[in-house]
């Protein structure tokens, strides 16, 4: 059996350096199924609970999940897939062709950090219902080391489970989302509907007058922030801004058909982003019922309750879904560090450090901070390459200027990303501009930054 998994393993081909032949492409319902799946998520389960927990009011909740969830569509189909089909590579080898080999090992490493700590979450997601049976002691809201042996033993079962689908490849990861998908939605669904009553829901026509009162009050827990509109407009759009704006799904779409693939993003979206975060959310709010507004957060035990071994089963899957994908996206931007060692190893690399950042329960506890802060740190390169394949070739300047020129560290491109990052802390600091509204005014400053130095730089050296 382990001579013929190796074999497998041997022959997973990714394409790391070249183009992704038409042979490999493929139709717009792959991605449909593995944007769903992984959007319908182990996230799900926690960002939804800590809309309630941040106090957001039901309108303001439902007005500005619809806009966000748009403009991250519309961000995928017209920013990234585009520039996808059109080159056909990964991010990080378009990003060595315009930065350089020394500038990309650094962002790489980052990126895959990243990754490693998105995926580490979902893997405790799921490890809260694997504990189930074992009465696992569960994480406080406010907790951020493991919790005992039990847990942590749990972690590297599900962790290892998890690697071992990313290893296999992106067919292998696409598979499964789209196996999974269409079960975990109706799960959502029916978890959430089979638990109204107890909050007072009768009919149809009580639902609003329960959501606005018992729900999504607009009131926060002790201890947590006041969120509002802008706050769940600008998450929403924003919480997967490393994938569209920050271009880390050119990784992905580049396996695609045409760039409308991109719109494919909306089953993700509009299915998970929107119907699954208000799911959890009013399992959240029954949770806090039961338990007179304990500061315990556990999605297996909460999905459990509602929907019974369905519902543990559901958080398991759903957090396998999101970290499957993100390690292998994790796993590729280190093959591009060491060219030379396989994918697959790589990958169990990377799936070995998620793990062991999955013991560690701040990642979910944090995970609304985190993923603003990780798509923020990545933006920058993609406000980068935006600028290389459509702005410059129209400006008389040069495209894979490190590739042109062989050099090994694009100052340009540097100066940019540091830059960035440095005003978006002035903003934060000075006028108290909150992590999750940071991503657009910094896009513009990459985007003004990168050009200026670029023109200075060229002309220069010219």
């Amino acid at each position: 059996m382990f001579s013929k998994l190796g074999a497998r393993l041997e022959s997973v081909q990714e394409f790391e350096k070249t183009p992704v032949p038409a042979t490999r492409w493929k139709s717009w319902r792959s991605f449909l199924g593995m944007y769903a799946g992984e959007h319908t998520a182990g996230t799900e389960f926690v960002i939804g609970p800590l809309f309630v927990a941040h106090g957001v009011a039901a309108g303001d909740l439902v007005l500005g999940l619809l806009l966000g969830n748009l403009l991250a569509v519309l961000s995928w189909a017209f920013l990234c897939a585009p520039i996808a089909v059109r080159e056909r590579i990964t991010l990080y080898f378009k990003l060595e062709k315009i930065c350089g080999k020394r500038l990309v090992t650094l962002y790489n490493l980052v990126n895959a950090l990243m990754f490693c700590f998105l995926a580490g979450s979902m893997i405790a997601v799921s490890a809260t219902a694997v504990g189930i049976p074992f009465d696992l002691p569960m994480a406080k809201l406010s907790d951020w080391l493991p919790s005992g042996v039990g847990w942590v033993v749990t972690v590297l079962v599900v962790g290892m489970a998890t690697t071992l689908v990313a290893m296999l490849g992106y067919d292998q990861v696409s598979r499964f989302s789209n196996l999974a998908a269409p079960w975990m939605i109706l799960v959502f669904l029916a978890a959430a509907i089979a638990v109204l009553p107890e909050l007072g829901v009768s009919d149809a026509g009580d639902f609003w007058s329960v959501a606005e009162s018992k729900i999504w009050t607009g009131v926060p827990i002790e201890g947590q922030s006041k969120f509002g509109f802008w706050h769940v407009l600008f998450f929403a759009w924003f919480c997967n801004m490393a994938m569209h704006i920050g271009m880390a799904d050119l990784s992905v779409l580049r396996y695609a058909k045409s760039w409308q693939a991109g719109f494919a993003s909306a089953g993700g979206m509009f299915v998970g982003h929107y119907l699954a975060w208000l799911a959890s959310g009013i399992l959240y709010a029954v949770f806090l019922q039961k338990s007179q507004n304990a500061q315990e957060f556990a999605p297996g035990p909460i999905a459990y309750y509602a929907a019974g071994v369905a519902g543990a089963v559901c958080v398991i899957v759903a957090g396998w879904t999101t970290a499957n994908p993100t390690i292998y996206r994790a796993g590729l931007a280190v093959q591009a560090v060491m060219p030379a060692s396989k994918t697959w190893k790589v990958t169990l690399i990377v799936g070995l450090t998620t793990t062991v950042a999955a013991c560690f329960p701040a990642l979910v506890m944090r995970l609304l901070d985190f993923v603003a802060l990780y798509g923020l740190l990545l933006m920058p390169m993609g406000a980068i390459v935006f600028m290389d394949v459509w702005i410059f070739p129209k400006w008389g300047l040069q495209s894979n200027l490190a590739a042109l020129r062989h050099l090994h560290w694009n100052w340009a491109a540097a100066l940019t990303w540091f830059s960035t990052l440095g005003a978006c802390v002035f903003i934060n600091r000075a006028f108290g501009v909150e992590i999750f509204f940071l991503g657009l005014p910094g896009w513009f400053v990459a985007v003004a930054v990168y050009a200026l130095l670029s023109y200075v730089f060229q002309k220069k050296r010219a």
